[in-house]
This record gives structure tokens, C-alpha cells and sequence, in this order.
């Protein structure tokens, strides 16, 4: 008789996503996500068959959450300049220490080594900067193209932070994007 399916496939990409985010891509196996889902590691052979499509498919299911994670700040952030700010701010919240931001860059190597995960990427940027200058459009003289500026100059300021880390995260950037923003709309 063939067992149930005791977990979700979403559920187990779930637990694929933390556990990478714990050990890195490269020490994902069957055998550590089977100890970490509850699952034999041949139920998760028979439902990923391999470790390539298992790694593609739950940094899929990451961008799936950030763009959900995006479009819910969205629409609860402000049409404004700030609003830009705490979206980025609230978008970061990911990172509770520099480790967690190292762990997350390595992540995105392997984004950048799939063709499909790339497309995820540029498909964000896109949905990300256009989100960002529809709030930074609402300040008189800002220039066109602001939000991909700020979204670059966010990215750049996550690194700066991890490399101090002796501020929290939020206050850090909450500081950084603001003196950004405050150059861009000089008179």
C-alpha cells in the first residue's frame, strides 16, 4: 500500500529554502532535507528527482514568496518617498544578522547560474523599480528612473551594513535611503 503524502511539495520547498539558507546550496541533500521534513529521502527522489531540479524549485518558490512579500508592501506603504523607504526597509527584514545577508548573497549565485531564476530576477527588478518610482514620482523634480537608482543604492547599502552590522539593519537603512533621497530631490 502507497503512502500518503504526509507534506505538501510547498511545504518541503519550504523547509528545502531554510535549510540552504542554514548549510548552503552546496550541502542540500536528500538525506539532510529528509531529516529536516520528516519525509524518506526516496519520497523526495520519487518528487524532485534530482538535487538540481530540488534547488531550482525551491528558489522558485522563494521568488514567489518575495514577489507576495512585495506586492503586500505595497499595498500597505504609502504613495511617497517614505513609502519607497519602507518598502525597501520592510523588504530587508529577511536579514536578522550579517550572516543572514551572507547566507542570502549566496543564494542568489545560484540565481545568477539559472537561466529561469535570472528571468525571476529581472521580472522583480522590474515589478521592484516600477513600485519605487511610482512612490518617488510624487516628489516635485524627481528624476526619472529614481526608483531603480534607489533600489541599486539599497542593494549597495544592505553590503555596507553587513560589513559593520553594529547598527540595526532597519535604523541603518532607514537613515541611508533617506540621505539618498534627500540628494535626489535637492532644488
Amino acid at each position: 500500500m502507497a503512502r500518503t503524502k504526509t507534506r505538501t511539495d510547498e511545504e518541503v520547498l519550504d523547509t528545502a529554502l531554510s535549510l540552504i539558507g542554514d548549510i548552503g546550496v552546496g550541502n542540500l541533500t536528500f538525506a539532510a532535507l529528509a531529516t529536516r521534513s520528516g519525509l524518506s529521502s526516496a519520497t523526495l527522489v520519487q518528487r524532485f528527482t534530482n538535487k538540481a531540479t530540488l534547488i531550482q524549485r525551491a528558489l522558485l518558490q522563494g521568488w514567489e514568496k518575495l514577489d507576495a512579500t512585495t506586492r503586500s508592501l505595497a499595498a500597505s506603504t504609502p504613495l511617497t518617498p517614505r513609502g519607497a523607504v519602507e518598502l525597501l526597509v520592510g523588504l530587508s527584514g529577511q536579514y536578522a544578522d550579517a550572516e543572514a545577508y551572507a547566507n542570502g548573497l549566496l543564494i542568489l549565485r545560484e540565481d545568477l547560474r539559472d537561466p529561469l531564476l535570472r528571468r525571476r530576477g529581472t521580472a522583480w527588478e522590474a515589478e521592484l523599480t516600477a513600485l519605487l518610482d511610482a512612490r518617488l514620482s510624487t516628489a516635485p523634480g524627481t528624476p526619472t528612473g529614481a526608483g531603480h537608482a534607489l533600489a541599486t543604492y539599497w542593494q549597495g547599502s544592505l553590503t555596507w551594513w553587513a560589513f559593520q552590522a553594529d547598527t540595526p539593519l532597519e535604523e541603518y537603512l532607514t537613515d541611508r535611503l533617506s540621505q539618498f533621497l534627500a540628494l535626489v530631490n535637492r532644488p
